[in-house]
Order: structure tokens, then sequence, then C-alpha cells
């Protein structure tokens, strides 16, 4: 489901993405905001993984427990930072699509939800983004075993229109005024 202008932190999942950076030390956009409605919990939680593990690269996901948020998991992703398009990064950015719903299923979630990870400070271009998204979130529901839920809640209008478009061009999408359903 493509759903905006909304607000993940409201998502009734067992999941949110959090759109990290490499250090879980929370920030601003939707990071800053799922700590700031998640409470210090999260926060406590992702240092001891950094104490554990040191710093995430981009593509690589964690989770941790949701503190006062609905969803009773954050799923923890760094995006790649936007540098033309020849680092790497739609290869990192389907990872981070891919690694998020591998662990929900790992954890037997039902259901996920995800913000266009990359798209704000990351720089990475949402037109760019959505088609790698959608299809790379695609690609990694074939192979679970329980999530069957994916959600990309958007924080505006102009993101999306972008979504909408890449999935009506994935033509396993159908899309109506307020979204799209897998």
């Amino acid at each position: 489901m493509i759903t905006g202008p909304a607000d993940i932190t409201h998502e009734k999942v067992d999941a949110i993405v959090n759109a990290a950076n490499n250090r879980l030390a929370g920030g601003g956009g939707v990071d800053g905001a799922i700590h700031a409605a998640g409470g210090p919990e999260i926060l406590e939680h992702c240092r001891k993984i950094i104490a554990q593990q040191g710093t995430l690269s981009a593509g690589q996901a964690v989770a941790t427990p949701a503190g006062r948020l609905l969803a009773r998991y954050v799923i923890h992703t760094v995006g790649p930072v936007w540098q033309g398009g020849h680092g790497g990064e739609p290869e990192a950015l389907a990872s981070c699509h891919g690694e998020a719903i591998r662990i929900a299923d790992e954890l037997h979630l039902t259901s996920i939800a995800f913000p266009a990870i990359s798209t704000g400070i990351f720089g990475y271009p949402v037109e760019l983004a959505a088609p790698v998204a959608l299809g790379s979130s695609l690609n990694a529901l074939r192979s679970a075993h329980v999530v069957r839920e994916v959600r990309f809640v958007l924080f505006d209008e102009n993101t999306r229109e972008y979504f909408a478009r890449a999935a009506e061009k994935l033509k396993v999408f159908s899309v109506d005024g307020t979204g799209a359903d897998v």
C-alpha cells in the first residue's frame, strides 16, 4: 500500500522502518520523528547495537523494540547517500528494503511500513528511488514466509505521486486516488 502525505510514527503495523544514520544516533527527518515519538528506549537499544557491532554500512539493517510507538519493532536501515548513481546507490537502497523485510520475516512479523529511504537529507532523487524501493520490496516478499503486508508511508504528495507512478509501471499494484495495494 502506498499512502501519503502521512506520518509513519502513527502506523499500526508490526514494524516501521527507520531511515537511520550509520551510528543509529537519531537525527532529523524520519529518524528524528521516530526517536521522538518512540522515546528513549529506542536510542538505548541502538547504542547497545553500535557498542556490540560498530557502525552500520549503507544497506544494512537491525531491529529494536519500538518503545511508545504503535508498532512492535523499529527496523533501522542505513540508506545510501546519493553520489550521482554510480557509487552503488541503487544496490544499497535495494538492500535496505530486502534486509528490512528479511528481518521482519525472521521476527515472524506480518506487516511492515517503509518511508522513502534516502530521499531526504541523503539526496537520492525520489523519481529514481521509488522504482528501486518497490521492486526490491516485491523481490524480498517473494521469499518471505511470514511478511504479507508492505506499506510505503510517504511524507508528502509529490513523493506519493512518484511511488504511485512506479507502482503502475511494475503492473503488480493496483493504484487508485488514495494509494496502491500489492
